[in-house]
């Protein structure tokens, strides 16, 4: 077992004592940091995601910059589709990326197949593994996958939205929609297990449609595959599960089996505590870091004071906004490793 210097995250999911919350940041490796923009104006992104050496750069920044007390690596959760046959393209200004060849009907969906991660998806592993050697022991790595729905949601789909079309299988065709989610499922255990053997110290199943989805559809379409992936990885590979917009699903969402459950803004970090009984992640709703820092730091207190101590890793509720100003999110930073005292 690797030395980790910061193990402070390790440990809150091992149920182990610590002297302080933990804290990192969804997406904080990426656009609000002048560095990260500097890396990506030579590299489109998909270059970025699959140029180990520019991917664990990136990686690496909000831990030098910032000081968060993990690093998670840099990659999109629509590679791992793109490499089951998807055709992914990222175009600036056209709304993010988007697929191709969405599935839209039995035979669209018949040319879906299972990844080769070990192959297809190498850069990935080769990235994790540049990143921790870089770091040399000082935080732990963070390897991360879409949930299954949220993965067929895009390839449904072929973009972000309202998800209709997504949403509209799993009525008019759920037996496709199963096989795909079974498929996505089994593929993405081995892509975790992959990061995993690269170098990641636990990982995040992001399930960031699951809020599109009404309670049945969320339990049948979206928890059982989460549970399988969970299931398949522990107890050797701590798995946290962030499902946005279930706040009306937590004790569903907890019956996952996952180490920690990530939650968004819209629920008191304290009842989300109560309800699950476990770790919990999160919350502060990413647009507080707009406002001014006595702002920041109070509603960051707010949310320390009502977690469950021993038990909480700090971080938003959801990614972090583009344009955020880095000297908050810096402050944000070190008021949590200062324990909350101001």
């Amino acid at each position: 077992m690797k030395k980790i210097d910061n193990d402070l995250i390790i440990r809150v999911l091992r149920g182990q004592p610590v002297d302080r919350t933990p804290v990192w940041i969804m997406r904080q490796a990426g656009r609000y940091l002048p560095e990260y923009i500097a890396v990506r104006a030579g590299h489109d992104f998909l270059e970025m995601c699959k140029t180990p050496e520019l991917s664990a750069e990136v990686t690496i920044q909000p831990v030098d910059i910032v000081g968060v007390d993990a690093a998670i690596i840099f990659s999109d959760i629509l590679v791992l589709p793109e490499a089951m046959g998807m055709h992914l393209v990222v175009e600036e200004g056209k709304g993010g990326p988007r697929f191709t060849n969405p599935v839209k009907s039995k035979s669209s969906a018949s040319e879906v197949h299972d990844a080769d991660c070990y192959n297809s998806l190498r850069y990935v592993a080769d990235a994790i593994k540049i990143a921790v050697e870089r770091l040399d022991g000082r935080v732990p790595m963070i390897g991360f996958c879409g949930s299954p729905w949220t993965l067929l949601a895009y390839m449904v789909e072929g973009k972000g939205g309202d998800f209709v079309h997504a949403r509209a299988m799993l009525y008019d065709d759920p037996s496709t929609a199963h096989r795909l989610l079974e498929m996505l499922a089994r593929n993405s255990i081995s892509y975790l297990r992959m990061q995993y053997e690269a170098g990641a110290d636990f990982v995040q199943i992001f399930d960031t449609w699951a809020g599109v989805l009404s309670p049945d559809l969320y339990e049948e379409f979206s928890v059982r595959y989460m549970e399988q992936i969970v299931e398949s990885l522990q107890p050797e590979i701590p798995v946290i599960v962030f499902s946005k917009g279930t706040g009306h699903s937590l004790e569903m969402t907890a019956r996952i089996g996952a180490t920690a459950i990530g939650v968004d803004w819209t629920i008191p970090i304290g009842e989300a505590a109560a309800r699950t009984g476990g770790i919990v992640q999160g919350n502060m709703d990413p647009s507080v870091l707009f406002a001014r820092t006595d702002v920041i730091l109070s509603q960051a207190s707010k949310v320390l004071k009502n977690a469950p101590k021993g038990r909480h890793i700090f971080n938003l509720g959801h990614g972090i906004l583009p344009g955020t100003p880095v000297k908050n999110v810096k402050a944000l930073v070190d008021f949590i490793r200062r324990g909350g005292v101001d």
